[in-house]
């Protein structure tokens, strides 16, 4: 955790710089190693929906007894020092929209778990359309294997996959996936 801290400080002190170097407009302009390895790194977005907080002690049947602070852990181990990831995890619509729309300015891609949001949020669906960053939807527990609400997303078509039913390694998986599709696809 102490490396990610770090990561955190020196994006805060390196902000500008690391805008100026993203701008059309900086040609040539000196840039340190630091902000050229950071811009290098594949950054992901990871999104948490509502309830995801009570991870561990929530239906543990369905949702099994790891908490999302794990499963946060996780994900930072899993992409090394060479990617960044950011977890935000919201009970609130809202949030997450502006999450996705900020994500926009300094994310390659988002790995999303919506909750119920899955099935109904069309604003959710329209800010991943509109961002237009690969997402890849997952989910803890087979959705298909459940009640039919929870057979139909509204944020799969826009999304480059979906990954559900494998528990808190549902998260690794989607981000396994995630990173492999940006690296194939990415350009320059």
């Amino acid at each position: 955790m102490c490396a990610q801290r770090w990561r955190q400080y020196w994006l805060r002190k390196n902000d500008d710089e690391i805008a100026a170097a993203r701008t059309p407009a900086h040609r040539g302009g000196e840039i340190s190693a630091h902000t050229t390895r950071y811009l290098l790194m594949t950054k992901i977005l990871v999104l948490h929906g509502p309830n995801l907080n009570l991870l561990g002690t929530r239906e543990r049947s369905i949702y099994g007894h790891v908490t999302l602070e794990t499963i946060d852990q996780e994900l930072i181990a899993a992409v090394g020092a060479d990617n960044e990831v950011r977890t935000v995890q919201s009970n609130h619509e809202g949030i997450l929209i502006d999450e996705i729309h900020s994500a926009r300015s300094w994310a390659d891609g988002l790995l999303m778990n919506p909750g119920a949001f899955t099935h109904y949020s069309y604003a959710i669906r329209d800010a991943v359309a509109g961002v237009a960053l690969p997402t890849v939807e997952i989910h803890l527990s087979n959705v298909h294997g459940r009640d039919e609400f929870r057979h139909r997303s509204v944020i799969a078509p826009v999304c480059v996959g979906q990954i559900s039913g494998f528990g808190w390694r549902s998260y690794l998986l989607g981000l396994q996936g995630l990173l492999a599709y940006i690296s194939e696809n990415r350009t320059g």
